[in-house]
């Protein structure tokens, strides 16, 4: 896989690990069709295992690789992953204050952003998910363009193993979308296609994130921190509250550490 991946162009790397990483949401919408509910318990635990996931490679794929480019400049290693960092999590935390969306599982009038259509819950749940994979987009997009870059501590297989890894914690986010659509009465058509449409967001990122950073190369530890600052946010204020609003929390919390721990193996073994 790396050897095909090292013929490509880094936009091409990019689009094609957001190709699947989309994939990965459109096969968590299709079980849709399957059933019109799925069990709390399955669901929650797939929400934590994502989240653990996104942790790992917040620090391992991101933020690690980040503070050892910095070290080699005239600043503090530590300066450009702290701003970077803090930076992604401002970001987030703007747009959730502005674009209308309602979280998967909660009730429409907790919808947040500015002046909410609580009439379109299905409109706002695809928002939710698709604000949220803009910063695991753009991290792909980031890493392979640290690849092309040339810095030391970036590798052609770490950059694949990171879109493999968010590729697997899109999974649930399809279903998280898909299957309230379908409680409500929406066709399985229909629910399937707001579902992997949140996905659709994510090649788009990675683009712009690789070209970013293949242009602008000083950039390169911001854009690698900003994306794990932006991640960590979505983790801390949706994934894992959603995942323990139901009861769940012991399973949810043990998922979330075998999410973390295999996307660890896979990033140190592979990267």
């Amino acid at each position: 896989m790396v050897e095909f991946f090292a013929t490509l162009s880094p936009v091409s790397q990019a689009l094609l690990g957001t190709l699947f990483t989309w994939g990965m949401t459109a096969l968590g919408a299709a079980l849709v069709f399957t059933t019109k509910t799925m069990n709390q318990k399955l669901m929650d635990g797939m929400l934590g295992f994502a989240g653990g996931v996104m942790i790992a490679a917040s620090f391992w794929s991101l933020l690690s690789p980040a503070i050892e480019m910095a070290g080699n400049d005239s600043w503090p290693a530590w300066l450009p992953a702290t701003i970077g960092f803090m930076l992604g999590g401002i970001f987030l935390w703007g747009v959730d204050k502005v674009i209308p969306h309602v979280h998967p599982n909660a009730k429409i009038n907790t919808a947040e952003g500015i002046h909410p259509d609580r009439r379109r819950r299905s409109t706002l749940l695809v928002l939710a998910i698709t604000l949220h994979n803009i910063p695991e987009g753009l991290a792909v997009g980031v890493a392979f363009g640290a690849v092309a870059a040339g810095f030391p501590s970036a590798s052609l297989a770490a950059a694949i193993t990171l879109a493999i890894g968010i590729g697997i914690q899109n999974f649930p986010e399809g279903t998280a979308v898909s299957m309230p659509l379908r409680r409500e009465g929406m066709s399985r058509r229909k629910s399937f296609m707001y579902g992997q449409f949140s996905g659709m967001v994510e090649p788009i990122a990675a683009v712009i994130g690789v070209l970013a950073v293949t242009l602008m190369e000083p950039l390169l530890p911001f854009a690698l921190s900003f994306a794990a600052g932006a991640m960590i946010f979505v983790v801390a204020e949706e994934v894992i509250p959603g995942s323990q609003e139901n009861g769940n929390k012991d399973l949810a919390s043990m998922c979330l550490m075998i999410g973390f721990t295999i996307m660890m193996i896979l990033d140190v073994a592979l990267g």
